[in-house]
């Protein structure tokens, strides 16, 4: 779905990655989110490709066409720090020592960990519709824990959660699009399919993996790092949807993780990329040239 990009198999450890590129110049990396894959940046990555940037757009360990073996009880092998560290591998066999990185949902969870673990690595980092980890679970309850259900449920031992999503793969994207996304026809047809056919037990696999080690382990890692006063060096792009209330704060809570924040709200609902397209790339494209600057 992503116009003008080529695709290839790149293999990092023990994850096998599906990758699309395009473009060249200041290298960008794209991370989509629950439960998509890379086409996500359909409507974004092509703009941005051809605006200067040489982007990469992989399908997250576990994702997607990205293979890999099944997590750990607690989700090792799938915690954000091991993730992180995989993409920085993945984009040093591409050629790119240093990039900019954008995330959004589970994408930005692994952005932000890359740009606490691997400060020399990272030029500037924006996030999407998220707070860190361990911020996330102390401030779920009450009315807006509702729309967090993956959280807890996908973290459930294996395998509970897996055969509960694999029963119903249609039934559980249709709930997700209609409940997370302020209009749910901005993911079109030809998403929905793509994100369908992606949906197989391996990925759900994957993403109950994800998300259990969110629950065991990403959490204490951010825990360990905001006592420990680390901070993001990179400038920091915080994009908040318009219609995702239980964020308005995330500028306030990213002040307290990172040197240098800017913060921009965005109409529509959680999935940005599709949802608010063109004003996302716009952003995109005034934080990343006054990288050039």
């Amino acid at each position: 779905m992503l116009a003008g990009f080529g695709h290839e198999r790149r293999r990092v450890g023990d994850t096998d990655y599906h990758v699309a590129r395009a473009g060249s110049g200041p290298a960008l990396l794209l991370l989509h989110g629950f439960p998509e894959t890379h086409a996500c940046w359909h409507a974004v990555a092509p703009r941005l490709a051809g605006a200067g940037h040489a982007v990469v757009a992989p399908d997250l360990k576990g994702y997607g066409a990205s293979r890999a073996p099944a997590g750990g009880r607690e989700g090792q092998g799938f915690s954000k720090r091991e993730m992180a560290a995989e993409l920085v591998a993945l984009m040093q066999q591409l050629g790119h020592e240093r990039f900019a990185v954008v995330g959004h949902d589970r994408g930005a969870r692994v952005a932000y960990r890359m740009a606490l673990d691997h400060p020399e690595r990272i030029t500037r980092i924006t996030v999407l519709n998220t707070v860190p980890t361990v911020e996330q679970f102390e401030r779920m309850g009450a009315r807006a824990s509702l729309g967090f259900w993956p959280w807890f449920l996908l973290a459930q031992p294996a395998p509970l959660p897996e055969r509960m999503l694999g029963a119903d793969p249609p039934g559980v994207l249709e709930h997700v699009f209609a409940t997370w996304a302020d209009d749910p026809d901005a993911i079109g047809a030809e998403a929905r399919r793509a994100y369908l056919e992606a949906f197989d037990a391996a990925t759900i696999a994957g993403m109950c993996a994800d998300y259990r080690a969110s629950f065991h382990v990403d959490r204490r890692h951010d825990a360990e790092d905001r006592d420990a006063g680390r901070r993001i060096a990179a400038p920091l792009l915080v994009v908040t949807a318009e219609q995702e209330a239980q964020l308005a704060d995330a500028p306030v809570v990213w002040r307290r993780w990172a040197q240098d924040v800017t913060a921009l709200a965005v109409p529509g609902g959680h999935f940005t990329p599709e949802e608010a397209p063109g004003e996302l790339t716009e952003a995109l494209l005034d934080f990343l040239r006054s990288e050039r600057a």
